[in-house]
């Protein structure tokens, strides 16, 4: 069974002057005000299209990994994943995200959890749709 999600965008205005406001319509849990000052020099209190793409990316990478790690036959305890999408201007756009998961997973040696940490890299669909942009990970076993 196929799932859509949705959200939408309303933008007010010129690039430099302009804001407006992202709403996810699917769950109807929040709507962000963005702008382009947030996005080009950050702001406090304003989202940013690469903030909500982060979100995306280390919700759905903690799933993955929480999978790979059953897959193989281990239960985590905990598993807390973040990640960090850069937007450079003068590369023209988002060039990278970088994934950072803490996880307790009793038993476990730290090869195994390096070597599932990196399917679960790869296997993210998140992943999977940010292919052209450079995805690194850093992962700690607590």
């Amino acid at each position: 069974m196929a799932l859509t999600s949705e959200a939408s965008a309303v933008w007010n205005g010129d690039l430099p002057h302009g804001s407006g406001s992202i709403s996810l319509e699917s769950s109807k849990l929040a709507t962000f005000s963005y702008n382009w000052k947030a996005r080009s020099e950050g702001e406090n209190g304003v989202s940013t299209p690469e903030e909500l793409l982060a979100a995306a990316h280390a919700g759905c990478f903690a799933m993955a990994f929480s999978n790979e790690l059953a897959t193989a036959g281990h239960t985590a305890t905990r598993v807390s994943a973040s990640a960090a999408v850069t937007f450079d201007i003068a590369k023209g756009g988002i060039t990278g995200s970088h994934l950072n998961v803490n996880a307790e997973v009793p038993g476990i040696s730290e090869e195994a959890f390096q070597t599932i940490a990196a399917a679960a890299k790869a296997g993210c669909p998140v992943s999977k749709a940010l292919a052209g942009i450079e995805i690194t990970l850093e992962a700690t076993l607590v």
